[in-house]
């Protein structure tokens, strides 16, 4: 095949091949995206060494003489912006001019990100790359395509770059088919993405689109597993004409290898494909569940990516474009790359794999997906037989020489049958001591997965006034004067926006000792409203389940969470009733949930003292107290921050809640 331009110092192909029916396929690579690294050299998984592994083992194979080779090409802002912000876009256009400690301040502040001077190059590089094959594709100028690029994408949302991703690649692509280039008929576009981790972002893009079905199977662990919540868990299936495009398959454990992705593909993914019939098919390629993985801990062989591709083939003509997301063992990265190579060119016949079989939990999150999908595609209504399902690895006892593993380590030993069955005999009755643990979590993840959809305005009127004090709930630690640190919330997404009001209820400060503080008050607010009385509070909007969360920690916080303490129907019914005790933990000083009014149609909610304890409060039983200084200058901080009274107007508004009488 011919090139068709030359990139970023590769050498030149200018050979023909003329035999007919060779698919076309193209290739891209460019050194300019090796200038994206860590500001001072240190090693980082998601460096340049990814892309130049996969160049040099093609080079090897004479992969790019067969190959159209391909110019990288920066992506216009216009493209971009269909999937991002203009504020982000403008943000990674400019952030390598920026001076270096601004922009190191600017990548602290995501969430798994450096920047450098090469960043915006590559970004834009990598962005416009897959849009050039994509394109090509989609007019038939070529068959297939790999866009060998970086950063990878993803994870990229819509105002946010995480998880090493910087601009999401891969959804900007599906976008400029869908929107930018009408003429070409791609009406209906199949995401698949494989790697380990979930792609975040590509979903939030596509939740309620129909003409993109986006698939990915990824490492889960009940939202234990970056990025760490549930929005990679089955339940999300889209919304309005979306529901039903957005297929997850979350794996409960690492360690899934070949036979667990051949099962999701044959019993979920291509069932749906040939009820879907896509026109184009985009792979988020990432190969980092692949063996020797240091982050993904699966067990993928480079015979198994190519299983799976192979089955892709079969739809949209076998029009394909895979693009680079994850991988950071590069023995196992350049390997795989080379076999869906070989696989877009047609080399050779793709056997099918060895006799290994699926994890139970495999099958038992296929059974899962395919019951929450099947009212959308009825090819996946009928239960799979026992006598499949019946057909699983031992749990978790996958035999390998070391971790890092070789390319012919096919993710598992071969297991005598004695050996197998004397594990088993050990195991059996272990999992099923363990069976209620395995419910937990799964009632854990479909409540959390359920609230996480709703929004609520949390009202803090104590030390979370201050929102750096606030995120310890949300993102775990301790701020200047708590003497332990908090836990966290399991989504730890900041809140969506801050806002103050003043509501007519009284601040008091009561108690004389807490774990956190030490010796003094806390505030607490009267439940029941005051016309005379005014209180300031600072109002974060956040998930239910976030709300659960901090619910949980300011009160008992080693409470079990299987259940929500305070569920959608709580929610309905505190809006009749004004406030509900929470039973669960009324162990603790700030049970009882208080309802106070509406904020753009979204619910206000604060947690205070119940009703009793304000009569045990005015008869002494519970003692009054002024707060000590490091939390009343908690207190300021948050009223000053947000600028609602100035340092010494703060200073007798805590003055006077701590002497004024109930």
């Amino acid at each position: 095949m011919m090139e068709e331009g030359s990139g970023g110092g590769r050498s030149n192909y200018n050979r023909m091949n003329d035999a007919k029916n060779e698919r076309r396929v193209g290739l891209i690579y460019d050194q300019r995206m090796c200038q994206h690294r860590t500001p001072y050299g240190d090693d980082h998984p998601e460096k340049p060494d990814r892309i130049t592994v996969i160049w040099n083992k093609l080079e090897l194979a004479g992969i790019p003489q067969r190959c159209v080779i391909l110019n990288a090409k920066e992506a216009k802002d216009e493209y971009i912006c269909a999937v991002h912000s203009k504020n982000h876009v403008n943000l990674i256009r400019n952030i390598s001019s920026k001076e270096y400690s601004k922009r190191n301040r600017i990548a602290s502040k995501l969430n798994s990100i450096y920047l450098n001077e090469g960043s915006s190059e590559s970004a834009y590089l990598a962005a416009g790359s897959v849009i050039e094959v994509a394109e090509k594709v989609a007019k038939g100028e070529l068959n297939s395509a790999f866009a060998i690029v970086r950063p990878p994408g993803h994870h990229a949302e819509y105002d946010e770059a995480m998880g090493f991703c910087l601009f999401n690649n891969i959804a900007i692509a599906a976008s400029f088919l869908l929107d930018q280039r009408p003429e070409l008929g791609i009406n209906k576009i199949l995401i698949v993405d494989w790697d380990v981790h979930h792609g975040n972002g590509t979903q939030k893009t596509f939740w309620s689109d129909p003409r993109v079905l986006f698939f990915s199977v990824h490492r889960h662990e009940f939202g234990r597993f970056y990025p760490a919540n549930f929005d990679g868990f089955y339940t999300m299936v889209g919304e309005g004409p979306g529901a039903g495009y957005n297929i997850n398959v979350p794996w409960e454990n690492g360690r899934c290898g070949d036979a667990d992705y051949l099962a999701v593909w044959d019993h979920v993914l291509v069932p749906v494909a040939k009820e879907f019939n896509p026109d184009i098919i985009l792979v988020s390629a990432g190969f980092d569940a692949a063996v020797g993985d240091p982050l993904g801990g699966c067990r993928l062989t480079p015979h198994g990516y190519s299983v799976l591709l192979k089955k892709l083939m079969d739809f949209a003509q076998g029009r394909i474009v895979l693009a680079l997301e994850g991988g950071y063992n590069l023995d196992s990265l350049a390997n795989s790359a080379l076999a869906c190579m070989e696989v877009l060119l047609e080399d050779k016949p793709i056997s099918e794999l060895s006799e290994a079989y699926p994890f139970e939990s495999t099958w038992r999150v296929i059974q899962a997906v395919r019951q929450m999908l099947s009212a959308y595609w009825p090819t996946l209504a009928d239960k799979l037989p026992t006598k499949l399902t019946d057909q699983k690895a031992p749990p978790h006892i996958l035999l390998s020489s070391s971790e890092s593993d070789d390319e012919d380590d096919d993710a598992s030993k071969i297991i005598s049958k004695d050996l197998v069955q004397a594990v088993e005999d050990v195991v059996e009755p272990i999992l099923n001591l363990k069976i209620e643990d395995y419910h937990d979590e799964v009632n854990s993840a479909l409540w959390r997965s359920k609230l996480s959809k709703t929004d609520i305005w949390y009202a803090g009127f104590g030390s979370n006034m201050w929102k750096s004090r606030f995120l310890c709930y949300i993102e775990g630690g301790q701020v200047i004067g708590m003497k332990k640190l908090c836990s966290g919330s399991v989504d730890r997404n900041p809140p969506k926006e801050t806002r103050w009001k003043t509501f007519p209820h009284r601040l008091f400060f009561g108690r004389d000792f807490t774990q956190t503080w030490g010796p003094g008050g806390v505030a607490f607010l009267d439940p029941r409203s005051n016309s005379e009385d005014k209180a300031y509070m600072c109002l974060y909007k956040i998930t239910l389940e976030q709300f659960n969360d901090v619910l949980l920690q300011e009160n008992v916080p080693d409470h079990d969470m299987n259940s929500p303490l305070f569920d959608l129907n709580a929610l309905d019914s505190i809006l009749n009733e004004g406030s509900i005790p929470v039973e669960a933990v009324k162990r603790g000083w700030y049970h009882n949930v208080v309802y106070l009014g509406m904020e753009d149609d979204i619910p206000i909610l604060t947690m205070t003292c119940p009703l009793s304890a304000m009569e045990s409060f005015k008869s002494g039983e519970i003692p009054l107290c002024a707060p000590s200084k490091d939390y009343a200058d908690t207190l300021v901080r948050g009223l000053v921050e947000g600028k609602q009274l100035s340092e010494e107007e703060a200073t007798t508004y805590i003055q006077v809640a701590s002497t004024k009488p109930l």
